[in-house]
C-alpha cells in the first residue's frame, strides 16, 4: 500500500500530465485539505520528490493567496543548469569566469545570444558603482540575480 507522499506525488504528476501549460498551479492548504494532512508535509512532498535534479523546478508565491507552481523539465537540462546555478555560489562569484560560461553555453546552443546578452548585464560591475556597495555585496547581489535568471530561463526555456 502506498505512503502518504507516494499518493501526493502521483497525484501531482498526474495534474502535471494532464496540464496543457508546462507547469500546474496549486494552493498548498488545499492540497493538504484534499489528502488530510499538514500542509509541512505537501512541503516535504515537494522538497523531496520534485527537485531539480529530478526534473521538476518549484516556484513558491507567499501571501494570503499563496500558491506554488511547479514546472516539468527536462532532468539532463535540470542537471546541466543545476550545476552552472551552483557553480556561481559562494564568495568564489567571478564575472568573468561567468561570461566564459555564457560564452560556453552559447555555443553548445543552451541559451540565445540575446539571453547571453541579457545576463552579462546582470553582471557588469558599472551598473553597481554607484550605489555604495561593497564588492561582497555586489558579488552577491549578481550571484542572486543571474541565478534567479536562470532559473526563469529554465522554467520557459523546457
Amino acid at each position: 500500500m502506498p505512503n502518504l507522499t507516494d499518493c501526493i506525488e502521483d497525484y501531482l504528476k498526474k495534474l502535471l500530465a494532464l496540464s496543457t501549460e508546462r507547469y500546474i498551479e496549486i494552493q498548498r492548504r488545499e492540497l493538504a485539505s484534499k489528502f488530510a494532512c499538514v500542509p509541512s508535509q505537501i512541503n516535504y512532498v515537494l522538497e523531496r520528490r520534485f527537485s531539480l535534479e529530478r526534473g521538476y523546478l518549484v516556484e513558491s508565491k507567499r501571501g494570503g493567496n499563496g500558491c506554488i507552481r511547479i514546472y516539468r523539465i527536462n532532468p539532463g537540462q535540470a542537471q546541466s543548469w543545476q550545476k552552472v546555478i551552483g557553480s556561481f555560489s559562494g564568495r568564489g562569484f567571478d564575472p568573468a569566469r561567468v561570461r566564459q560560461l555564457l560564452k560556453r553555453m552559447y555555443e553548445d546552443k543552451i541559451i540565445s545570444m540575446r539571453e547571453a546578452r541579457l545576463l552579462e548585464a546582470v553582471i557588469r560591475d558599472r551598473i553597481y558603482d554607484s550605489h555604495g556597495m561593497s564588492i561582497d555585496q555586489v558579488r552577491k547581489l549578481q550571484y542572486r540575480l543571474l541565478s534567479e535568471a536562470l532559473e526563469e530561463l529554465l522554467k520557459v526555456g523546457y
